[in-house]
């Protein structure tokens, strides 16, 4: 079946460009709708969505499927908005509640998806506004997923040392690495995004060139390792040594796959990167393999999103709290490591990580990455002009 990912992702294509112009931002334009509250999002994004990542996954596509259950949340929640007559501060409210229920009701983690929902919006800045709404939602959500009897992959890390000094100055060292690369993941898919736009003006045809791409690299490792969800190599990654290159496989083919244009999301994708990588650092570094595979798990994630808080939280839920104390120093590193990147562009600079001249508050992401290639003259007119806007 992975011949026909290029004319599955043709057929994608196709389908968002009669029917779901207006919501093929995803992600990216829930986040834009919660900034700045507009029109209500069409219902169609979920029946858009749900088949658009059916099809990545069935053929082949490195894909996810966080953006699935984050657009249909928050899609199907602002359908109340008319009937209620909700005002802009509400809508947005509700719009948070979305977001959280579809991250805890996908990856089983109620508490890491309430606050998912408040922290995704703006790295370096919480509003409490939306905490009681956005706490029940993801409990509600969770519970619903569970009620229909769906079940969540396990994952064991066995053996957790007692935590000393070695073992947090450890932990610092992978979160470096985990923040490293979390922040080139983001880059590198935004950059295949930008040149596939550039090369390729038909939208549709960009998902048929990525798929022939990921064909053809499936067929030239001669391994179907690095496409799909990729669970059973993550499970694996918890008890047995891995190749020291995987992470870099799903890496390569997750970023032609959301960079063209395939539907799904990154997240289950980056938690592949970040347990396989985690798996090759316990070869340098004093630490069980397990507990570096849950570690980079959560951490690659923490760095790639700008969700620290919900990352820690999330490795707590699927690990416990002893591996949550590892995993939350990992993850507040990489989140510090990942620069002022990551995979939603419509995020936005709540508080600059670091001393920097382009990342004011308030900017998008996706305006710190345009000022970064702006000559030194204009980026003052830039900021100026997302200020006042």
């Amino acid at each position: 079946m992975i011949f026909l990912l290029g004319p599955a992702g043709l057929c994608v294509g196709y389908l968002y460009k009669y029917f779901g112009s207006s919501v093929e931002a995803g992600n990216n334009l829930i986040l834009e709708e919660v900034h700045d509250p507009k029109a209500v999002i069409p219902v169609r994004m979920t029946p858009l969505i749900l088949i658009g990542t059916f099809v990545s996954h069935l053929f082949g596509a490195a894909a996810g499927r966080e953006g699935t259950a984050i657009q249909t949340g928050a899609s199907l929640a602002d359908q109340l908005t008319k009937p209620l007559r909700l005002m802009p501060r509400d809508r947005r409210i509700l719009l948070m509640t979305g977001i959280s229920a579809g991250f805890a009701s996908v990856f089983g983690t109620p508490l890491a998806g309430a606050i998912f929902g408040i922290e995704v919006l703006a790295f370096g800045r919480l509003n409490y506004d939306a905490i009681a709404p956005c706490f029940i939602a993801a409990f509600v959500g969770d519970l619903v997923t569970k009620a229909w009897g769906a079940h969540h992959t396990i994952y064991t890390i066995t053996a957790i040392p007692v935590l000393n000094v070695s073992g947090i100055l450890s932990s610092m060292v992978a979160g470096v690495a985990f923040g490293l690369v979390a922040m080139a993941f983001a880059k590198t898919t935004h950059a295949v995004s930008h040149t596939a736009r550039r090369l390729i003006s038909s939208a549709p045809f960009r998902p048929f060139f990525g798929g022939i791409i990921i064909t053809a690299t499936v067929l030239l490792i001669g391994t179907t390792k690095y496409i799909g969800l990729g669970i059973p190599t993550i499970v694996t990654s918890f008890h047995a040594k891995l190749p020291v290159y995987d992470f870099a496989g799903k890496f390569l083919l997750t970023s032609i796959t959301i960079g063209t244009g395939f539907k799904g999301g990154e997240v289950t994708p980056l938690f592949f990167i970040g347990s396989t990588l985690g798996n090759a650092l316990s070869r340098i570094l004093p630490l069980p393999s397990s507990l570096l595979t849950g570690m980079g798990f959560a951490a690659v994630f923490s760095g790639a999103a700008n969700t620290p808080i919900a990352s820690t939280l999330m490795a707590m839920e699927l690990f416990g709290a002893e591996a949550g104390a590892y995993a939350g120093i990992a993850c507040v590193v990489s989140y510090l490591f990942s620069g002022h990147s990551g995979i939603y562009h419509a995020q936005r600079v709540g508080r600059s990580k670091h001393l920097s001249a382009t990342a004011e508050e308030g900017m998008s992401l996706a305006l710190v990455a345009k000022m970064r290639n702006t000559p030194a003259t204009a980026q003052k007119e830039t900021a100026n002009d997302s200020v006042l806007a």
